[in-house]
Parts: structure tokens; C-alpha cells; sequence
């Protein structure tokens, strides 16, 4: 009986818990509320130093401002209408064809995710498409899932396309150019067969004629300021990839002076852009960056490293197919966030490369199997919610399972092909 209260046992247990909470939102309390509590009762129990916890914050601290950085960069785009004004092009081009539609929405959201990444995509392009979809009396469903699986599929085009990059690479983040040879492939295949699989799963929908005469908004000043500030800050933060510079720091100043900028022109208050900031999503990645370290005190990290590292010795290819598609799982078992975490434990910066690909893609590219894989795909599910429309967790499920194994494997095949392997 003592063995259940083992302080590993316990340890394994409390971060379990938090993160079912956040997954599963229990009595629809915020995720960061479980992850924080989880956090909390890892010092408080003693099973972690309140010292080690505190240092598990602020290693957080790129992510940090990677992340308020873009989040003040698409608020802004939110505001002054600049996504829906790309959705409104896509919907106007389209000229009554709804495959058409569906294929310009689906360039819409690898752009978004591309350069402000898949949270952007979800939060931000998801109500956009609805109305665009909505203006042409086209079925929003087919366009939704566009949203939710090109925002993983396209998150690994580059280091800023998804937070759970800089999180997998911490410190050791490859230079821009190394990670262009190395994911360019595995990206362009993933792209190309998430898309190939939705377009035939949606077949039917997409055969329905949609309206052709779409009202385009006027893009205000403000909008193009916007799209200014993010052109600035995709080419600020390539070239800091490129030098091989933390990106945080650089995100969050491109996002404060593009603020700043758009704001200062009409002397408007800040008040309103920072209430649409979703700042909550801070204390959620601090509170798993404890968990996490509550994990590693465990040990339990030190050994997945030791066995990925022996797989590897034995076959870089293998151990990459391995990595790959378990991490993808995992994250389907307890969110991306996390796992991307405990892979920067096991210090994927010093593994083989095509093993360190391997875990990306399976991390950022395995969550398209379920509505709860990945950040994105719950902020996704809460936006289209609030249009009125739902998708279940089975339905999703049964889609993912036909568009995510296929992207996955061509992309694990793209990266060990790219390594000669």
C-alpha cells in the first residue's frame, strides 16, 4: 500500500491528472487551471523544490515571448480585419466553384500557419473562413477542418510555425538553413497528402455550386499596417533562424512595435487588443513546463533518452520510425504541448538529426489524429463552437484516422530520404 504513495508514483499520478484537466476540461474550467494546479501540488506535496519549479518557469521565458509576440500580431490582424479580408479574396476567386473554395482556403491557412503560426490559424483564420463560408451558402464544415488540420500539417515549414518547435529544440535550435534542408520535404509531402486525403473525404460536400458574387471588404490602414508588421516580423525572425538566434525576443518585439505603430497612429487605447489576447495560454505552458520537471526528478525522462539514444545506435532508422510514430500518439494520449516538452528534456537537439526530425513531426503532425491532440485543435474546436457549430470527438477521430497516418508516414519517409537513410 505504501508503494502507491511513492513519491514517483505520485509524481506520475498528479501530472497525469492535470493533464487529462486539460484535455478533457472537466466542469469546463480553463486548461491553464489544471496545469497550474498540478504545478501547485507537485511543490506543495514536496515531490518537487519550489527552486527546481521556479526554473522550470523561466525556462519557459522564449516561449513566453514567442508567443505574446504573435498573439499581439494576430489580434491586431483580427481587429482590423485583415483575415477576413483574405477569406473574402479566397471566397470572391472561387468564382461559385466550392473546390476551388476549398483549395484557396487551404493556401490561406498554410500561409497563416506558415508565418504566425497554428495557433493563429486556429484562432483567428477558423471564424474568418465560417463567414466567408456562410457569405458564399457554402457547407462550413468541409472549410473548418481545413483550419484544424493545415494548422498541424504546415506547422513544421518553419521554426515559428508552431510554438511546440521552440520548445522540442530549446537552446539548440537549428540554423534556418539546416532546417529547411531538413523539413522542407517531409513538409511540402505532408501538405500535399492532408490535403489529397480531406479533398476526397469531402468530396460530396464540395460538389454543391456556391455563391459568385462575394462583397470584399475594404482592407483598412489599420489592416495593412497589420499585414505590414507581420511581413516585418516573418523576415526579422527568418533571419534570426537563420543566425541561429533565440526567436522569442525578436517575436515579441516585432508584436509589441507593430502595436505600437497601428495603435500610436489614432491614439487608441491598448486596453481592447490586450483583452482579446488570449493570455491564459501563458500560464498553461508554464504550468506543463513544471510537470514536466516534476517528471524528469523522477527519472523516468533520463530513461526514454538512455532507450532512444541505444535505438539509435543500433539503427538510425529505425530508432527514427520509432520516435516518430510514438511521439505522435502520445500526443494524442496527452496533448502536444507536453510531449514536445518531455522531448526537450530528453535534449532532442543532441540526437541524431533524422531522430530529432522524427520527434517534431510526430509532434507536430500527430495530434491531426484527434480533436485533442495538439493546443491548436482545442482552441480550434472553442472557435468553431462559438459559430454554432460542433464537431464530436468520434467524428473527428474517424477523419483523422484516414488524413493523419498517411501524412505522417510520407513525412517520416521525406526526412529519413532528405538524410540519405
Amino acid at each position: 500500500m505504501a508503494s502507491l504513495f511513492a513519491p514517483d508514483v505520485l509524481t506520475w499520478a498528479i501530472a497525469a491528472l492535470a493533464t487529462a484537466g486539460v484535455i478533457l476540461r472537466p466542469w469546463r474550467l480553463p486548461e491553464a487551471i489544471w496545469a497550474i494546479a498540478g504545478a501547485v501540488a507537485l511543490v506543495l506535496l514536496t515531490l518537487l523544490p519550489w527552486r527546481d519549479a521556479l526554473g522550470a518557469v523561466v525556462k519557459g521565458t522564449d516561449v513566453y515571448l514567442f508567443l505574446i509576440g504573435m498573439m499581439l500580431l494576430a489580434e491586431l490582424a483580427r481587429e482590423a480585419g485583415l483575415f477576413d479580408w483574405l477569406a473574402a479574396q479566397a471566397t470572391r476567386a472561387a468564382r461559385g466553384d466550392a473546390r476551388r473554395l476549398f483549395a484557396l482556403v487551404y493556401l490561406v491557412g498554410i500561409f497563416v500557419t506558415v508565418f504566425l503560426s497554428n495557433d493563429a490559424t486556429a484562432v483567428v483564420l477558423t471564424p474568418a473562413v465560417y463567414a466567408a463560408a456562410r457569405a458564399a451558402r457554402a457547407e462550413p464544415l468541409p472549410y473548418l477542418f481545413v483550419c484544424a488540420f493545415i494548422a498541424n500539417a504546415a506547422s513544421f515549414v518553419l521554426p515559428i510555425s508552431n510554438p511546440a518547435n521552440l520548445v522540442i529544440f530549446g537552446a539548440h535550435m537549428p540554423s534556418l538553413a539546416r532546417w529547411l534542408v531538413q523539413f522542407s520535404l517531409p513538409s511540402v509531402l505532408a501538405i500535399a497528402a492532408t490535403y489529397g486525403v480531406l479533398r476526397i473525404t469531402q468530396r460530396r460536400s464540395l460538389r454543391a455550386p456556391i455563391a459568385r458574387d462575394i462583397a470584399v471588404p475594404t482592407l483598412s490602414a489599420d489592416g495593412r499596417l497589420a499585414a505590414a508588421g507581420i511581413a516585418a516580423t516573418a523576415i526579422v525572425l527568418l533571419l534570426a533562424s537563420g543566425f541561429a538566434l533565440p526567436l522569442g525576443l525578436p517575436t515579441f518585439l516585432a508584436g509589441t512595435a507593430t502595436a505600437a505603430i497601428v495603435l500610436g497612429r489614432k491614439r487608441r487605447s491598448p486596453r481592447r487588443l490586450l483583452q482579446g489576447v488570449s493570455w491564459s495560454v501563458l500560464p498553461l505552458v508554464a504550468g506543463l513546463f513544471v510537470l514536466v520537471e516534476g517528471l524528469a526528478h523522477t527519472g523516468v525522462i533520463a530513461r526514454l533518452a538512455t532507450l532512444l539514444q541505444t535505438a539509435a545506435d543500433r539503427s538510425v532508422t529505425d530508432a527514427s520510425w520509432l520516435a516518430g510514430i510514438l511521439s505522435a500518439l502520445a500526443c494524442n494520449l496527452m496533448n502536444n504541448l507536453p510531449v514536445g516538452l518531455i522531448a526537450g528534456s530528453l535534449d532532442a537537439g543532441h540526437l541524431s538529426g533524422p531522430v530529432s526530425g522524427a520527434l517534431l513531426i510526430g509532434i507536430d503532425l500527430g495530434p491531426n489524429l484527434s480533436v485533442t491532440g495538439s493546443l491548436a485543435t482545442i482552441l480550434w474546436l472553442v472557435a468553431i463552437r462559438r459559430e454554432g457549430q460542433d464537431v464530436g470527438t468520434w467524428r473527428f477521430l474517424r477523419l483523422g484516422l484516414v488524413v493523419m497516418p498517411p501524412a505522417l508516414v510520407l513525412a517520416l519517409g521525406g526526412l529519413l530520404a532528405t538524410a540519405g537513410l
